[in-house]
This record gives C-alpha cells, structure tokens and sequence, in this order.
C-alpha cells in the first residue's frame, strides 16, 4: 500500500466532506475499437455523457502493469525525494505537486506528477528540483512513461480519427492534426490519491463521508485518455446534474469528451464534469493524457457541424493559448466556456 509520509497531506485542512448517499453507479458505454461500427459508437456516446470507456486498445497489459508499479514505488518516496527526482521548476506548472491544484486556491487529497509531452511524443525533461542528478529509479519510470505516452497518443489519434469517420466530416484528418502536430500542446498527469485519513482511526471514530481528491471540473483539452488501478473514485455528472459513480477497471481505459471537443463540434458534443472522491483504505493511482492542440492554432466550430445546426456557431474563433490563459485564472468548478459563447447563443 503506497502511504504518504507523516505530516505530508495532513498539513493541510481537508477539502469539502460529503455525507450523503453514495452516488449511484454510472452507466458507462463500452466500445472496443476493434468493432465494424466504433465509429459510430464512439460518436454516440460523446453525444451522451461525453465519457465511455474503450477495450481492443492494443496496448500491452504488461507495460500498464509495470507503469503502475513504478507510479506506487515513485509516490511511496520521502517528499524531498519526490521533489528531487521530478524537479520543481520555478514558476512552472509541470513536476511534482501535493496538495494544491492549479493556482486559484483549489486544494484537493492528491499529489501529482505532470508532465509535458514533446513533438516526438515523450514526456519533455525537467530540471531537478537540486543539484542531484534523478535517480536511476525515476529514470526507469520516466522511461515507462515516455513508452505509455507514445501509445496512448496513438490510441487518441485514432479516437479522433473515428470520431471524424462517424460525424461524416469530409476532413478525415481535422481533428487528428491538431494532436498529431509537431507543435502539440498535450500532457500526462499521474494522480495519487492517498488512503482516506480518517480510515487510520479506530473503527468506533470513523465517520467520514467522501473526500474531495480532485474537486469537480472539465478539461480543457480536446479529449483525456485515463487509465487507473482498481480503487473506486472517479464520478462523473450525468446531463441532469446528478452525480454517478465510475467502477474501476484497469484493464480498460476512459475517455472524456474535452473542451476544445465541445466547441469544435459546435455543442453537439459536450465536456464531461467529472470529480474524485476519496473514501476508500486503498490508495487510488491514475494515468491521464490530455490531448491538445497547438498554442497559436485557431479554434471555432467545424463548418460543416456549424451548417448542420441552421448556420448558428455557438462559440468565436480563439487559439489555444488564449483558452488557456484564460483557464489558469479560473477556479476548477467554473465554466470556462461561457467566456467564449458567441453573444447571442
């Protein structure tokens, strides 16, 4: 069981506890890419809650097995170490972080590892956090990365490709190129999720309810591709508002409808809400790549999809860069599309 040091989390006060019920489990489409009709499949489910989950992926169990483990050995270091082998560039949002989650004020039960992904596809170097160079461990897990990095990439690539197959674009690559570009702006974001503090006590002081790990958000990319080890979580909000729980399966992987993803189809698909709440003995540890675009590339809604919805785009023309901009200076909860909604959508 990975634990973190005495002292490490506990520092901090706890985010939000929720005692009500538990949320009922999700119904999650399952598609496996292997299908005659995943395109269509993959289009359906975007239009529905914009989460489902895929199989037939290709990637080697063994390499998501071995990831897991160098993650759990990674985040059972000392904090120095951690902060010492992944680096901590000043002002920089990528490296090893606890606690505090973007710069807004938004705390969650979680430390991380982010990490950019570069041209070729590898997780981007960091400088580390001292003058010792990274250990020969975290070498090795860098290593994993850069390897899970180049498939999962592939894996939205060709997500992309089906969902462009399936909404019948006559630009079969228009949504592949903007990740597949040498300038790509994507990132990978291992999450550790610690045991819930309160399950430490003596069974007769427990009385928890669930702990916000990661508060509710969307995210601001095109399309994520998560995979985690078997604890429980992840939720995501359904279109009425309510909030459904996620079963784990790490042999599968998950898949939110992004953004960016919502504006280029013009609305017809729509980013998921999702949340983390921790209320389980184990710890919980995901892997996610969000797939983005370029910095300078422009963003507006798809003619064809624009044509389709009686000539009415639902968002202006912005780049990258500017959406965001914009998203660093709001909290997690906030809609951060309703600034670049067309005036009279």
């Amino acid at each position: 069981m990975v634990v973190l040091a005495k002292g490490e989390l506990e520092e901090i006060a706890l985010p939000a506890v929720q005692k009500a019920a538990a949320s009922p489990v999700a119904d999650v489409p399952e598609i496996d890419l292997g299908w005659e009709d995943a395109a269509a499949a993959v289009v359906a489910a975007c239009e529905g809650n914009g989460f489902f989950k895929v199989t037939g992926h290709g990637v080697a169990p063994e390499l998501l097995a071995r990831v897991e483990a160098a993650a759990a050995a990674f985040f059972a270091m000392t904090p120095p170490e951690k902060e010492a082998a992944a680096g901590v560039p000043p002002g920089s949002p990528f490296g090893y972080g606890s606690k505090r989650i973007g710069s807004n004020g938004d705390l969650g039960w979680v430390e991380y590892l982010l990490l950019a992904v570069t041209a070729a596809g590898e997780t981007a170097p960091l400088s580390a956090g001292g003058e010792a160079s990274p250990s020969p461990a975290f070498c090795l897990f860098r290593d994993l990365l850069n390897e899970y990095v180049v498939a999962v990439r592939s894996m939205a690539c060709n997500l992309l490709g089906l969902i462009a197959e399936g909404l019948g674009l006559r630009e079969k690559d228009a949504l592949v190129r903007l990740v597949s570009h040498e300038e790509s702006d994507s990132m990978l974001r291992v999450n550790h999720y610690p045991p819930h503090p309160e399950l430490k006590l003596p069974l007769q002081l427990q009385g928890h309810g669930n702990l916000t790990g990661f508060g509710e958000h969307t995210d601001p990319q095109i399309i994520s591709v998560l995979r985690s080890n078997d604890t429980s979580g992840l939720e995501i909000s359904l279109r009425d508002g309510s909030w459904a729980s996620v079963p784990p399966d790490r042999n599968s992987f998950f898949v939110n409808v992004g953004d960016l993803l919502q504006v280029l189809t013009n609305g017809r698909f729509r980013s998921v809400r999702h949340r983390v709440m921790v209320s389980s003995p184990r710890p919980r540890v995901s892997v996610i790549f969000f797939a983005g675009p370029p910095p300078q590339e422009r963003l507006v809604p798809l003619p064809w999809l624009v044509a389709e919805d009686g000539g009415h785009r639902r968002y202006r023309e912005f780049t990258w860069r500017e959406y965001k901009a914009s998203a660093d200076r709001t909290k997690l909860a906030e809609n951060r599309l309703c600034h670049f909604e067309t005036e009279d959508d």
